[in-house]
């Protein structure tokens, strides 16, 4: 049976920019984990915890909604990675248990941000980091003239650093933006740096592509900052374009006509 996307949660089946944008944050988180204890918020489908699970000592991924997590664990089988029901403001774990704390695109969804850092702090060991990301209110919201129904509460750019300024003693921004088909993560001061172009034969015109979202790493302790990093989504643009294909009416219409004889091969073996 065909899923349908709702847009609010990121399922494997789904091959678009939001697929790049996502599978980046994981990727970097990585340079962060290796053989340490893991919290994974608002963990979701639970594909991000899982990816973390094979470089990471534990995983933990914790969701609000229960039937995610039940799918999750069942599909999701590693010895050193669970899933548990709870919420950003109230997570279901010890106190200075947990070494890096990942949460991606969670912020946003509640108006509880104060409660949902100090939660964090409560679970981090000394030191701990935190990476996390969230739209730019600004790029996201303002300037597309654009209304996610899912989101409670965006942040500006001064918001989201005051959240965390205001809670850790050391931070890295981020800004992430989506270009031709390629995710690109680079450091705050260094966002106006790279010129783009479009065009053809006749015409050829620079463009802006504005960061969409933005990601903190931070810690009272010290950390590696984070290079500019691209993720090529080649791969997740083919897997894209096949499944659009086969969502297609000619597509739907050869198979249905080749049906009969895929029917008759299958006996004749």
């Amino acid at each position: 049976m065909e899923k349908n996307w709702t847009g609010e949660r990121l399922e494997t089946y789904i091959y678009s920019r939001d697929t790049i944008d996502h599978l980046h944050r994981y990727a970097i988180a990585k340079d962060y984990i290796k053989g340490k204890s893991v919290l994974d918020i608002a963990s979701g489908e639970g594909y991000g915890s899982n990816l973390l699970s094979y470089d990471a000592a534990s995983v933990v991924g914790v969701d609000i909604d229960a039937e995610s997590v039940k799918n999750a664990t069942n599909k999701y089988k590693r010895s050193n990675l669970e899933f548990k029901v709870g919420r950003a403001d109230l997570i279901p774990l010890d106190s200075n248990s947990i070494d890096v704390v990942v949460s991606f695109e969670t912020l946003e969804h509640h108006d509880k941000h104060q409660e949902m850092i100090l939660e964090i702090k409560r679970v981090l060991k000394k030191d701990g980091l935190l990476i996390i990301s969230t739209p730019d209110k600004l790029f996201y919201s303002d300037k597309r003239n654009f209304k996610n129904e899912f989101h409670v509460q965006e942040l500006y750019k001064n918001e989201f650093q005051d959240l965390i300024s205001q809670n850790f003693l050391n931070y890295q921004c981020l800004n992430q933006k989506y270009i031709l088909g390629s995710s690109l993560i680079q450091e705050d001061n260094n966002i106006q740096i790279e010129e783009i172009f479009v065009g053809d034969y006749s015409v050829l015109n620079k463009i802006e592509i504005d960061p969409l979202y933005l990601i903190m790493i931070c810690s009272d302790g010290n950390f590696l900052k984070q290079k500019t990093s691209i993720f090529n989504g080649n791969q997740i643009t083919e897997k894209e374009l096949v499944s659009a294909f086969r969502k297609s009416y000619s597509f739907k219409l050869g198979s249905f006509i080749l049906s009969p004889l895929k029917f008759i091969k299958k006996c004749l073996q």
